[in-house]
């Protein structure tokens, strides 16, 4: 009786075996990926479009940065690695000697091989009551904060400065000690002179100086911009020897600046050397390093927060086409589909989308790089593995993106889904 009691098991056992697990080929997942994309072309370019977004912002951005970090690059090769400063420090070593710079101290080191123009300047310390103003008897006010410099014309040419009006002083003006003076664009804005037409003078206390020329710009020693500048002779006539440090400003040929760093102290006093310190140019190399891995945290930041925001884009729009799309989800599980096969068809979506969009946003991106750069005269520079990696990038973030949306799509029960 136990017997034949066991058979009816054994026989529902035996056609459970019989019934083969449903299974879901690559093919199939491709297929019916791409007929759910094209079936709603307008739902899966809106939903491609954060991708496109994300993915064109961390390719423009990061080749942005390198672009921007080559014309840094550029720019501290041609200016710090072309400039020399000497230091007068005979007050340290003596306190016979007021100004170790001799009068031709620009010539000597002109003469070095390597260097293009040479100048000594200081700063004037004018007598406490005396002020720096645009009339003889208008009131101090302002102007007895602008600082006064001595600087002879190789300063000048040194400092490469664009001239708004008139011309800077030269060679003759020093040596004759012309009471001349250039000002800074900032400067002759605060003294109310506005153009040389009407050929303007400067009061430095008591002493008369006429304007020959205004600067709006310099790539060097940027607070000439904000000071008065006269001649050294005309200076030394009137207020004497600096009492402060002198200095003077070398600019070089690239890659001489080290060797004649070397050999202007030698140059201005073979018996004394000891009374002037050069500096030469820092290396570059550490300060650009800095500020291009600033620059590049920075903007990997800000594409990283894109391709977020391009994820959210994507994981919203799938969530959606999920909660659209439930009969027929529901239809595939009474037909036999298992809850995987519901989440790998959705996430291959997903991921479609996200690689279309990641290769229309590499294109994109590239193009505002090479668009940027030709309207800033840059050379665009995009590294090759930006390029290709940002249809990767957009894969992993439409298959992240459609994880939540594909595990609801799993739990859709056939009953529920077909009532709707």
């Amino acid at each position: 009786m136990l017997r034949w009691a066991a058979r009816p098991a054994r026989l529902f056992r035996r056609a459970q075996r019989a019934v083969e697990p449903s299974r879901l080929s690559f093919a199939d997942v491709v297929g019916e990926s791409l007929a759910g994309i094209t079936q709603r072309p307008a739902r899966s370019v809106l939903t491609s479009v954060g991708t496109v977004l994300g993915v064109g912002t961390f390719v423009a951005v990061l080749g942005l940065t390198a672009t921007a970090s080559s014309q840094i690059d550029g720019r501290f090769n041609s200016l710090m690695a072309t400039e020399v400063s000497v230091e007068d420090v005979s007050r340290e070593r003596t306190e016979f000697v007021q100004l170790a710079f001799p009068p031709d101290a620009g010539r000597r080191v002109e003469a070095l091989n390597g260097v293009r123009d040479a100048g000594v300047y200081w700063t004037v310390q004018l007598p406490a009551r005396e002020a720096v103003r645009a009339a003889p008897v208008q009131a101090a006010g302002d102007g007895g904060r602008i600082q006064v410099v001595a600087a002879s014309p190789g300063v000048l040419e040194a400092a490469r400065p664009s001239v708004a009006q008139g011309r800077l002083f030269d060679d003759w003006h020093d040596a004759s000690g012309q009471r001349v003076a250039v000002l800074g664009a900032a400067t002759a804005a605060r003294l109310g002179i506005t153009t040389l037409e009407t050929r303007p003078a400067v009061f430095l206390g008591d002493e008369a100086f006429s304007v020959v020329g205004i600067i709006d710009d310099v790539q060097r020693e940027p607070e000439l911009l904000l000071s008065v500048v006269v001649p050294p002779k005309a200076s030394l006539d009137i207020w004497g020897p600096p009492r402060g440090s002198a200095k003077m400003l070398v600019a070089t040929d690239l890659g001489a600046a080290n060797q004649v760093a070397s050999e202007i102290p030698l140059a201005l006093d073979p018996a004394h050397p000891d009374y002037f310190e050069a500096v030469p140019p820092p290396d570059p190399r550490s300060l650009r390093t800095e500020v291009t891995n600033d620059l590049d945290d920075l903007f990997l930041l800000l594409a990283g927060v894109c391709l977020v925001i391009g994820a959210v884009g994507i994981a919203n729009t799938t969530l959606v086409s999920v909660m659209e799309r439930t009969g027929e989800i529901g239809l595939r599980r009474t037909l036999g589909a298992r809850g995987r096969h519901i989440s790998v068809q959705f996430l291959c979506e997903s991921s479609v989308l996200g690689t279309l969009g990641g290769l229309v946003g590499s294109a994109l991106g590239v193009l505002g790089v090479v668009v940027v750069a030709l309207l800033r005269d840059w050379t665009p520079v995009i590294h090759p593995l930006t390029v290709t990696s940002a249809p990767g990038v957009g894969l992993v973030t439409g298959l992240l993106a459609g994880f939540y949306p594909a595990w609801r799509a799993s739990r859709v029960q056939p009953v529920e889904a077909l009532r709707r």
